[in-house]
């Protein structure tokens, strides 16, 4: 790993939080001293758009004392015609009936940035301004260039239920609308007005490979409605440590953001934080490029502080985004920087979720694992803050990355086996307790599971009985663990694909797909009437 220019020793840095290292990063890097060669670039108004009725009308309101992106100044002009937008990812607002929010990029700043939204690909007459979060991150390390990047976003609000809608990105030199631009156009399709049936796809620890590349081109093939990322997005931080030491390169965000564009451009790309996304430049928790490249819901307990804590329901299904960082024991750099505001919002929200008649499921997504026997084990932090309120308000299903492999565990209850839940079983969470699916295949190189523990999946399954492992205490040392809920472990490239059924007979049905497309896991989840 490379040392940093401007990094502090590492006795020192090895004591500092998050927010500690923050502060000395800004010190020593003074803001005049990282700017005095990098674009003056003037932040945008937010885009508001609104689309209502079978027409719709569109507007878009620039708040006091901002300036548009014209006023952008810097030693490399480019003509608009020239500059292609990429990277475009959408995301819900808190109501996925009625709200989409529309990210995208430019490599160069431009010059009123907009979106065009209509019911047809040729009929694009509503345009809505964008916002614009540039984001500058000086050179970190001897080897790094300092990087200028163009965020561009439009939350568009006033939506009609169960409606496709098409939308060009775009600025001036740069026509979505006009015929040599109409293949950039992009869809997406709000949630129904009633429940129904869908799928929704989930994974953790993608980065930029041949081998995340395939999932999501696989996860197209399931034609999701959302998709779930549960942190580790690209690996721009490739140490994960949360510490100014960290090696990061902020342009393999620009890698990233244009592998999944094939996808995240038609399917709401629903991301939390993981160790990895904490990147210490850019605010005292490390999120500050997280907020400044992802529109997400903002119906947190702090959406500015922690983007990665939100929730939204989807027909029949309520589902919640943590941030695991706050309560990590193997990884403590941000450990506690809610002061357990986090943990009582959860509280909160699930007792919601749970008193609504409407909703049949609930799904809790995170980056940490609860149970896993493979290379990082167990986050004791997790158990500890959140098992007894996933407990009392009978979550569902909880999805966690962390472990690059696929686990999942029998149906747990109180620590133990509840009921176990083999390939193809049914298990009702009201009854036998919550399964845990570890689904970290997404494209990062692949962990493994403790020595002598084979993979047991669909079609090759064995029974291991018990299997030693652990889980990481408050000291933040492994504390052995002999299991016995570990049901299915598969050592290769996969994703999640949960159907959703509503009715009278609701489930989920859970399935784990291999970069080949087999399926190598299936389970039913039933809540007793």
């Amino acid at each position: 790993m490379d040392t940093p220019n401007v990094g502090l020793p590492e006795e020192l840095a090895s004591r500092l939080s998050m927010p500690e290292q923050h502060e000395y990063l800004r010190g020593k890097l003074s803001r005049r001293k990282v700017l005095a060669s990098s674009f003056a670039t003037a932040g945008v108004a937010g885009g508001i758009g609104l689309l209502a009725g079978s027409s719709g009308s569109a507007y878009a309101e620039r708040p006091t004392g901002t300036a548009p992106l014209a006023a952008s100044r810097g030693p490399v002009k480019v003509d608009g015609k020239l500059v292609a937008p990429f990277g475009r990812h959408l995301a819900f607002g808190a109501d996925p009936k009625t709200q989409m929010r529309i990210s995208w990029q430019v490599p160069f700043a431009v010059k009123s940035p907009y979106v065009r939204v209509g019911l047809k690909p040729w009929e694009l007459s509503r345009k809505i301004e964008a916002e614009v979060r540039d984001l500058h991150t000086p050179s970190l390390s001897k080897k790094l260039p300092k990087v200028e990047q163009y965020y561009l976003h439009v939350a568009l609000d006033g939506l009609k239920p169960g409606t496709t809608y098409y939308y060009g990105v775009g600025h001036d030199g740069f026509d979505p609308a006009s015929p040599e631009r109409m293949a950039t156009l992009g869809s997406f399709r709000t949630a129904p007005a009633r429940p129904e049936r869908f799928v929704f796809t989930a994974f953790g620890d993608q980065g930029v490979s041949y081998e995340a590349l395939a999932n999501d081109q696989l996860i197209l093939g399931q034609n999701p409605s959302f998709h779930l990322h549960a942190g580790d997005i690209c690996y721009a931080d490739t140490t994960g440590h949360g510490k100014e030491g960290d090696r990061y390169d902020a342009r393999v965000w620009d890698q990233f953001l244009a592998q999944t564009e094939s996808v995240a451009k038609s399917v709401p790309w629903m991301v939390t934080t993981g160790n990895h996304d904490m990147e210490a430049w850019y605010s005292p928790n490390g999120y500050g490029g997280q907020s400044a490249r992802w529109s997400l819901p903002e119906n947190g307990f702090d959406a500015k502080n922690a983007p990665g804590v939100y929730s939204f329901r989807y027909g029949n299904v309520g589902v919640v985004a943590l941030d695991a960082n706050d309560v990590s024991y193997e990884i403590p750099a941000n450990k506690g920087y809610t002061d357990g505001k986090q943990t009582a919002w959860l509280d909160k929200r699930l007792g919601q979720l749970r008193a609504d008649e409407d909703i049949d499921f609930i799904v809790v997504f995170f980056h940490h694992c609860t149970y896993s026997t493979a290379t990082h084990g167990s986050d004791g932090g997790v158990r500890d803050a959140w098992l007894p309120l996933f407990t009392e308000h009978q979550v569902d299903l909880v999805i966690n990355g962390h472990n690059h492999v696929y686990e999942r565990t029998d149906a747990v209850k109180g620590g133990e086996v509840g009921k176990p839940v083999p390939v193809g079983a049914s298990t009702d969470p009201t009854r036998d307790g919550i399964v845990y699916v570890t689904a970290g295949g997404a494209g990062k190189d692949l962990y493994s599971f403790p020595v002598g523990v084979d993979d047991s999946y669909e079609g090759h399954e064995k029974d291991e009985g018990t299997i030693l492992t652990f889980h990481w205490t408050k000291l933040r040392l492994p504390d052995p663990d002999t299991v016995q809920w570990s049901r299915v472990r598969y050592t290769g490239f996969s994703f999640l694909a949960v159907e959703v059924t509503a009715g009278a007979d609701p489930k989920l049905t859970v399935s784990a797909l291999a970069e080949s497309g087999e399926r190598v896991d299936h389970f039913e989840i039933r809540r007793g009437k």
